[in-house]
């Protein structure tokens, strides 16, 4: 099985959790990373660079001997189950997982949608309302899902999966300072939530990669 998957050259949650996902079930990928002009042919034409149709004109896009999967869950579950870090036959513990990584769409979203008005006093308020309302009460949504599993730190069972992987990059992105009006601190509430990216910082695949990939944990 030949797998590409075509993504920027960004270490976002996006793709991450695709590739993570892959590199710890040691299952070889090319790994493109889509830059420059290609992106600008990619939203002008709809075609990737190796002038397959990308369906949505939007990356990720997963190549699999040739065939074409787009949008972030269905490459994530379809590598997932791969790498045995999504179940092929527990539908119940699928479906839990399914909501964490909708959840990051919905977190995604919000955040996108907070940075949309580029002018300086509206972008403050609404990265204002981001930090002290959006945020707050999906993370505590999410914190509540931790406890709830009493057989590990991750999401669902007893394994990392990748649920798991998504909302740690997630996070990753919420705390980098990256983002106007988000705190770095932002998570200090939520123990679970730091507990878990604590185990996934831990992990020696997720290092391996790190080191490899970007030469430093991010």
């Amino acid at each position: 099985m030949e797998i590409t998957l075509y993504y920027f050259k960004i270490p976002f949650w996006r793709a991450e959790v695709t590739r993570l996902a892959l590199f710890i079930g040691d299952i070889p990928f090319n790994d493109y990373r889509v830059e420059g002009k290609e992106i600008d042919d990619l939203k002008a034409t709809g075609l990737l660079p190796n002038k397959q149709i990308a369906p949505f004109k939007q990356l990720p896009i997963l190549e699999v001997d040739g065939k074409i999967i787009a949008q972030t869950g269905a490459i994530a579950r379809f590598c997932g189950k791969l790498s045995g870090l999504y179940p092929k036959d527990n539908d119940f513990e699928a479906a839990q997982i399914d909501q964490i990584i909708d959840a990051a769409q919905d977190i995604n979203y919000l955040v996108t949608l907070s940075g949309r008005d580029k002018e300086k006093d509206r972008l403050e308020l609404a990265r204002k309302i981001l930090s002290t309302k959006h945020l707050p009460k999906w993370f505590q949504f999410l914190e509540n899902l931790l406890k709830k599993n009493e057989e590990s730190s991750f999401f669902v069972g007893k394994n990392i999966s990748i649920a798991d992987l998504a909302i740690w990059r997630l996070l990753g992105w919420l705390t980098s300072g990256l983002l106007d009006g988000v705190p770095m601190n932002i998570l200090e509430p939520y123990e679970r939530l730091k507990k878990l990216r604590e185990e996934i910082y831990n992990h020696p695949k997720v290092n391996e990669w790190m080191m490899k990939t970007y030469g430093k944990i991010i």
